[in-house]
């Protein structure tokens, strides 16, 4: 079997990945499976294999997609790759509406953005590469391979963030947009899904810390006791806001993560790595909140009788007082963690800005093996 298959044609696909940080992750994923994919979906009389590539630690931007894809073309050529294909975190636009993927026969590149398609990432990719590569043989006029049976504008069925298609069919130059509305809303969520806020959240750890601290420093005063009856669920609600609000604004001011447009961040571009990353911290700095308050929860009650809250409060409690004095604590807290947020890693804090990649380690590019 082994011999029959080196008698095949042999179709090199480079899958590189830019930034190589999450974009990374991706393609490894995705390369472990993607011959079989190929073989399964374009061509079963072809010998496919698959390279994986990095691309620039900080891609380039102010040239838009079709600097990306120059610079994945002169990649390919310099590799000897057939068709090379590339998964990017930029979120890029076109026509004022978000761009999920383009092909270039002419340069024999395609690339994919992650974040345009939204949640659950890898299914889509999985779905949309092999149509790519099989779009850009046929629009190249690849003899190894049978032409498409399918118009570039099938592929909108087979992937649920591609609304429609634009572009000359006919000279190999397809982009693939995402609708208005919901891509936008799409396109938000797969920068967040991107940018990885579980990392940032682990990242937040000694804030965390800081914050449990001060919160059991509250729970042994009864003025906030007395403080956390008086005020009602507007207060609380207004008084927690308020300390996740100065939390995250601290944490890009302390940190200098928020972006501002130059020569290679247009305006529209820093926006929107502003919008992933205060969204990024937003989502990790609740988390951690609804940590701390199932903690100080918890260190409620086995600290504090209910007899001497009774006394303290001079009435009968029950569960929903300590969930309020739980509530009000955890809000004073965060405001008092937001000072240890400036003893955070500094590498580690600003991983949670959308475009800041740090150098890679641990990788080993197939150019270089």
């Amino acid at each position: 079997m082994a011999t029959s298959d080196q008698r095949l044609p042999e179709i090199v696909v480079g899958l590189v990945a830019t930034p190589p940080d999450y974009p990374a992750q991706v393609v490894a994923r995705l390369a472990a499976e993607l011959a079989d994919r190929l073989a399964e979906r374009v061509a079963a009389d072809v010998r496919w294999t698959v390279r994986e590539g990095w691309g620039e630690v900080a891609p380039r931007r102010d040239g838009g997609v079709e600097a990306l894809l120059d610079d994945l073309a002169r990649r390919r050529a310099d590799a000897r790759w057939d068709v090379a294909i590339c998964l990017t975190d930029l979120p890029l636009h076109t026509q004022r509406m978000p761009l999920v993927g383009q092909t270039s026969a002419r340069r024999r590149v395609a690339m994919v953005s992650l974040p345009a398609l939204g949640l659950r990432q890898l299914r889509a990719v999985r779905a949309a590469v092999p149509g790519l590569v099989g779009r850009l043989l046929t629009d190249a006029s690849e003899e190894r391979v049978p032409p498409a049976a399918w118009a570039p504008a099938e592929l909108v069925g087979q992937v649920a963030a591609i609304h429609r298609v634009v572009g000359e069919a006919d000279a190999g130059e397809v982009i693939y947009i995402a609708s208005r509305l919901i891509g936008r809303v799409r396109l938000v969520i797969g920068m967040v899904r991107a940018n990885r806020p579980g990392r940032a959240l682990l990242g937040l750890s000694k804030l965390l810390v800081g914050a449990f601290g001060t919160a059991a420093l509250a729970l042994t005063t009864d003025t906030i006791w007395q403080m956390g009856d008086a005020l009602g669920g507007l207060r609380l609600t207004v008084i927690m806001f308020l300390g996740l609000t100065a939390l995250v604004a601290w944490l890009i001011v302390a940190h200098d993560l928020w972006k501002r447009p130059d020569q290679e961040t247009p305006a529209e571009l820093a926006r929107l790595f502003n919008l992933g990353t205060v969204l990024t911290l937003s989502l990790a700095t609740a988390v951690s909140y609804l940590v701390l308050f199932a903690g100080t929860i918890l260190a409620a009650a086995l600290l504090i009788d209910t007899s001497v809250l009774e006394q303290t409060l001079q009435r009968p409690v029950d569960f929903t007082d300590y969930l309020i004095l739980a509530w009000i604590i955890s809000s004073l807290a965060t405001v008092g963690g937001t000072i240890g947020s400036g003893l955070e890693d500094e590498e580690t804090v600003r991983a949670a800005a959308y475009g800041y990649h740090p150098e890679p380690g641990g990788r080993r590019d197939e150019k270089d093996a």
